[in-house]
């Protein structure tokens, strides 16, 4: 059973049993000096369900349950068997404080409030007087803060379920946001290294076909498989923008230690000479192993678009709780444009919270991520 079923029939025995409470209170015989009713008990019956009943309708109906209950409250002051401050008008008045925009519920507390207050005018000063002036302000005085507080309730409550709504709105604003990101900077890294590895071997077929064939062929068997790696990876980021989910990809694993021979031997095929150590014993979290392989292919494609063909050396080592990643080449003609293969490391490392540090060194250029491996986690 849903929560506001649960309410709805909770506001239901709430009513029943106001109903209840002020039919006995028609039914006081006196005793204590004060007036008694002494109507008939069918207006008895009709004044205690305008007064209890609309409880039970306060959510759906919260301004005629309000304008019900107040003038049923207001006419059992009249009829002389109001023996409360009235606790069914500020129930009613909080759900319209809670489900009606802030000026109109506050014009319906005044109209309440005035209602109320003259209810008891005429009851116990005018029509049968049983307080003095005094006691009378008083008494309107602890009616009032009875149901300008449930009112007031209401209220709040309305203004905490407004700002938590904002909140989520937020949230999902953010999450789109980091999704988006993700997908960019895995659409990135898959395009940025592929297309930069098929480009170059395409060159390299191209210039030797006529004197070396058999180099040509083995650039076009590299082109044939690179394209066949970054059609199923594209296959995967799309079936997730398509329907959330990436099916079969989702069973596929992620790129991670293992796949880093292929990312070295195709920029070897590129023609550059790319030596690499891989010195991790213990298995990576997902997350990080995916991280690393990224890195390393973010830089190799930079080392194969900009190098002009030189040579590159690739570290990645685990050292107790962290993993670092070391890429650098020998530089030659190669000035590193900053784009957004820089931004897309960074930004992955820093969610690991790790360090990140790119730059010239030596005749070079090299990269230099840290991540640390105890949660990893993305933050």
């Amino acid at each position: 059973m849903s929560t506001r079923r649960l309410l709805v029939l909770a506001d239901a025995a709430v009513a029943l049993a106001v109903t209840a409470v002020y039919l006995s209170f028609a039914a006081y015989g006196g005793g204590d000096g004060t007036p008694v009713f002494t109507g008939p008990a069918w207006l008895a019956w009709v004044t205690a369900a305008a007064i209890g009943l609309p409880v039970a309708a306060r959510r759906r109906w919260p301004v005629p349950a309000a304008a019900v209950a107040v003038t049923g409250c207001a006419a059992a002051a009249v009829l002389d068997f109001a023996r409360e401050p009235f606790v069914p008008a500020a129930l009613v008045l909080y759900a319209v404080g809670a489900s009606v925009d802030r000026r109109r519920s506050a014009v319906v507390l005044a109209a309440a409030l005035a209602v109320l207050t003259a209810g008891l005018v005429v009851g116990v000063y005018l029509h049968t007087p049983s307080e003095t002036l005094p006691g009378l302000l008083v008494l309107a005085a602890t009616v009032g803060a009875v149901a300008g507080g449930g009112w007031a309730a209401g209220v709040a409550m309305r203004h905490r379920q407004a700002v938590r709504l904002r909140e989520q709105a937020r949230e999902r604003v953010r999450v789109v946001a980091e999704e988006r990101l993700r997908i960019a900077r895995e659409l990135h890294d898959i395009v940025s290294h592929n297309l930069s590895l098929i480009a170059v071997q395409a060159g390299v077929a191209n210039h030797v076909a006529d004197e070396q064939p058999e180099r040509a062929r083995e650039a076009l068997r590299s082109i044939e498989s690179t394209s066949k790696g970054a059609l199923a990876e594209m296959r995967g980021v799309l079936a997730v923008l398509r329907t959330g989910t990436a099916g079969d990809a989702d069973r596929a694993p992620a790129p991670g230690l293992a796949d880093l021979a292929p990312l070295v031997e195709g920029a070897r095929v590129a023609g550059v000479a790319v030596a690499s150590r891989v010195d991790v014993r213990e298995p990576l979290p997902p997350g990080i192993a995916l991280a690393v392989y990224r890195i390393v292919q973010e830089s190799l494609t930079n080392v194969v678009k900009h190098s002009g063909g030189g040579a590159c050396e690739v570290i990645v080592r685990r050292d107790g709780g962290r993993v670092t990643v070391e890429v650098a080449d020998d530089g030659g003609p190669r000035r590193h444009d900053g784009g957004h293969g820089l931004i897309g490391m960074r930004e992955r490392v820093l969610m690991y919270g790790g360090t990140f540090t790119a730059g010239p060194s030596g005749r070079g250029f090299a990269v230099r991520a840290v991540l640390p491996v105890e949660s990893g986690a993305a933050r």
